[in-house]
């Protein structure tokens, strides 16, 4: 939405945004009820959310934590809490590019330096399906898809 909205100003300089241009805000307003109730949700569900995520991936794929080394484990962990967190909000803001472009392109450059891609690429495909049993079908089909993203960015190869 930030970055929708900011675009629009510059696009709009010196004169009224035209109904299509506006159409993006419309489509806020009309979903803002569900991406608050989304937002809490995820907030109060978080450490399970985690927790699955990581358990699922001990029992399928435990060659991600090298033997369930602690500290590696750890560092997951608060990886993961950190870009659920700014998911969410991206997810709240309807504001996916903001997201992409301030965390995920940067912290894609520290996954690929510490060759974690793979590992991101299985935790992002492992939390949608966790957040599918949490969240309401519409709150997932508003969150999915900045998981989706998550995967396929901070994932590549």
């Amino acid at each position: 939405m930030l970055s929708q909205l900011q675009k629009l100003s510059y696009e709009t300089d010196g004169r009224y945004a035209t109904d299509e241009e506006l159409e993006f805000v419309s489509e806020f307003g009309q979903l803002f009820y569900l991406r608050v109730q989304t937002y809490q949700r995820l907030q109060a569900m978080e450490s399970i959310i985690v927790q699955q995520v990581l358990t699922k991936i001990q029992l399928f794929e435990p060659s991600l934590f090298h033997s369930n080394n602690e500290a590696l484990t750890a560092k997951w962990k608060r990886d993961t809490l950190r870009v659920l967190r700014y998911s969410a909000i991206a997810m709240l803001l309807n504001d996916p590019d903001s997201l992409r472009d301030r965390l995920l392109f940067w912290f894609r450059t520290i996954m690929k330096a510490f060759d974690a891609q793979r590992s991101c690429n299985v935790t992002y495909a492992i939390m949608q399906d966790v957040v599918k049993h949490h969240l309401t079908a519409p709150q997932a089909s508003l969150f999915c898809p900045i998981l989706e993203m998550n995967r396929q960015v901070l994932g590549a190869v």
